[in-house]
């Protein structure tokens, strides 16, 4: 999820911007006994070995259908500083906590359902991850696809058996920005033969953060004229909101050019286009709902079962990590002049190359909406942009139920297709929301079928 709608700028440490690809450390081991013992699970670290002190968390499911021939995904939630296993745990994992978050309960519509897929805890400091704060924080994408290529290398290199395995890379929210960045890597490194080559076929975003400079422009809309006719905020705040929009672009689009001002372009934004939402006591995550509690949702059964001692040893958690939470607000602070970057433009050379590409929305997340979502998707400049942008939507329909509107360009010969699906009914998780539906959607896109 994206973690806090107000910025953080009091705190800001520029640290090192672009690494060479770095050796590692792979650490994991069996685990037992907890949340789906029916198929094999590993968890572990991975250490960098950059003279920085950043270990990476990750928790890996095989398939519970034929782990040797189906794809492996790997998930990052965003924030950004939140940490996948909240994922896992609330939405498309294989288990979710009970209410007392002293057991796990089988989650039918797990993401392990067709497919390999481990969650990884990153950049440093987020969830199980660890490393000496502040200086082996990472606060830019660069680190991100870096250090994440080098985590891939060297899990495959241990466990090649998943190297020919179809590779999909899924994030959301923040994840707007990881997704694009690591695939690029992954593609660059496949395109410079470096290390081993990874099967990268595809990747989805769920309702993420890509283009901020589009997106931003849909906050009055989806406040005032979203879908389900609920006016999140007044006329005079709506009126007020479009009339910040030129200035908020024009910071928006100087960031791009100038990180300097990217600063002063999240603070200005984000006062003006999400602050007047966040004055209705809504969920920013589901504009359905209120805000309850310091993520607008009630994750303490996931807190208390991944704090358990039984857990942690059953993880081999680290000792260095004291404590798990669901978010750092120091590695969100550390983004700050990231957030309004844009990062669709990672997305084209993967496109022009035969990968695909899944962006997806549920239409009453308000912070990464389905609007801007599918308004960034129509002016993205590639060889399919013509067809997309003509393209009518058509209903999405899985087992029977209309679960969305759809529209897909592309697959042409050694071209790449480009999906965006309005998920119905769900909000910035579409996997709590609406499991049967995200699981459907995940199926469709790694056979590569219609969304029809």
């Amino acid at each position: 999820m994206i973690f806090s709608l107000v910025q953080f700028s009091a705190l800001f440490l520029s640290l090192w911007g672009a690494l060479a690809l770095q050796p590692g450390l792979l650490h994991d081991e069996p685990v037992t006994g907890i949340c789906d013992p029916t198929v094999k699970q590993l968890s572990g670290y991975f250490k960098l070995d950059t003279g920085r002190n950043k270990n990476y968390f990750f928790w890996f499911f095989e398939s519970r259908s034929n782990p040797t021939d189906d794809p492996l995904i790997i998930w990052l939630t965003g924030g950004p500083g939140c940490s996948s296993q909240l994922a896992l745990l609330s939405e498309n994992g294989p288990c979710t906590p009970t209410p007392d978050g002293l057991d796990t309960v089988r989650n039918d519509y797990s993401w392990n359902s067709n497919a390999n897929i481990m969650w990884i805890d990153q950049p440093a400091g987020v969830g199980f991850s660890y490393g000496d704060k502040p200086f082996d924080l990472t606060n830019n994408e660069t680190e991100v696809a870096e250090d994440l290529y080098s985590f891939l290398q060297a899990f495959f290199s241990a466990h090649n058996e998943y190297l020919p395995n179809e590779f999909f890379v899924f994030g959301e929210s923040y994840g707007g920005h990881y997704v694009p960045a690591i695939s690029n890597r992954i593609y660059e490194g496949n395109v410079n033969k470096e290390g081993l080559h990874i099967n990268l076929q595809g990747l989805g975003i769920g309702n993420g953060l890509t283009n901020p400079v589009i997106q931003y422009q849909y906050y009055p809309e989806m406040a005032m004229n979203n879908t389900y006719g609920i006016k999140c905020v007044t006329e005079e705040q709506y009126s007020k909101m479009v009339d910040h929009l030129p200035r908020c672009i024009q910071l928006a689009e100087a960031c791009q050019v100038n990180v300097e001002i990217c600063d002063e372009a999240d603070s200005y934004c984000n006062l003006f286009e999400t602050t007047p939402y966040q004055m209705s006591g809504l969920n920013p995550y589901d504009i359905r709902i209120p805000c309850e509690g310091d993520l607008c949702y009630d994750f303490t059964n996931i807190e208390t079962f991944l704090n358990l001692e039984s857990t942690r040893e059953a993880l081999h958690v680290s000792d260095e990590v004291k404590e798990w939470q669901s978010c750092n607000t120091v590695v969100n602070v550390l983004f700050i002049q990231d957030w309004m970057r844009m990062f669709q433009q990672k997305l084209i050379p993967l496109l022009e190359n035969n990968v695909r590409v899944l962006v997806y929305a549920g239409d009453v997340d308000f912070i990464c909406n389905w609007m801007g979502n599918k308004a960034w998707t129509i002016e993205l400049p590639w060889t399919g942009h013509e067809s997309f942008a003509a393209s009518n939507d058509y209903s999405w329909i899985y087992d029977g139920v209309v679960g969305g509107a759809a529209r897909t360009a592309g697959a042409s010969k050694g071209v790449g297709s480009l999906t965006f699906l309005q998920v119905y009914e769900a909000g910035h998780m579409v996997p709590m929301d609406q499991p049967a539906a995200s699981l459907s959607m995940l199926n469709t896109f790694l056979k590569n079928e219609p969304f029809y």
